[in-house]
């Protein structure tokens, strides 16, 4: 038997890296699921890959109004709603003296405003389910600073305490609310994706990677933050909510 035998999953940010490992590990364990993104193609190839446990749909997590279709499709799809992961997010690496208005409310608006309707979107369905799980994806740097990514960070430190309120205000309702910390995952948003990466937060004067230096001396992968967050959203963590979950390589334990 899976650990998610019988669960039924919304995850945003599903098309490809970590919110990808996260859908097919769910599939794996047995869950249905109902894979969020902007990216269509990519996000329809995955979810067909899965096969009959898994559906997509479009979903800007800045929208309220497509929350709501997104919920509706899973109890459509599968009847019923037990876990959310907010996976969907982007990074912003500029110093602060360089970033506009616009781009920090746009990091704003994806990270943690999108974590914010995620989360309300689902409490009437997991109400009626009997109660879930809410995992919520923050950082390293929503724990601590970053130099250059005073976006971001903000953002992840809203996400942390977007996590702590909800797990108060829905623990009686049987809705368990946690956040992941990632350090360096190796996916798209720390690479190619990232706006000024190379140029503010990349290699050192060595050219060695900037997780070299972690005590585990690598960068993540998706797989392995996807592990966590299924022990989260399973019933494993039966009696953990309101908490953060650090997965860094050592990375806050020092260089």
């Amino acid at each position: 038997m899976g650990k998610l035998d019988g669960k039924v999953a919304l995850i945003s940010g599903a098309a490809r890296g970590q919110g990808e490992a996260e859908a097919r590990l769910f599939v794996a364990e047995g869950a249905k699921v109902v894979l969020g993104d902007v990216l269509d193609d990519l996000g329809k190839a995955v979810a067909e890959s899965l096969g009959e446990n898994a559906v997509y749909q479009h979903l800007d997590v800045s929208r309220e109004e497509e929350w709501s279709s997104f919920v509706a499709t899973a109890i459509e799809s599968f009847g019923k709603v037990n876990v959310l992961v907010n996976n969907a997010g982007i990074l912003l690496a500029r110093r602060l003296v360089d970033t506009s208005l616009d781009d920090f409310m746009r990091v704003i608006g994806i990270n943690q405003v999108g974590c914010f309707l995620g989360i309300k979107s689902v409490v009437a369905a997991m109400e009626q389910a009997g109660g879930g799980s809410i995992v919520n994806i923050s950082s390293i740097g929503g724990l601590t600073g970053v130099n250059s990514a005073v976006a971001y960070v903000s953002s992840k430190f809203g996400v942390t305490g977007i996590t702590k309120t909800a797990a108060l205000e829905l623990g009686p309702l049987g809705i368990r609310v946690n956040s992941v910390h990632p350090g360096g995952v190796d996916t798209p948003m720390i690479t190619s994706d990232t706006e000024g990466f190379e140029a503010e937060m990349g290699s050192d004067v060595q050219g060695q990677s900037p997780f070299a230096n972690l005590p585990l001396g690598r960068v993540g992968q998706p797989d392995e933050i996807a592990q966590l967050v299924a022990f989260l959203a399973s019933d494993e963590s039966s009696y953990c909510t309101g908490s953060e979950f650090t997965a860094d390589g050592g990375m806050r334990a020092g260089t």
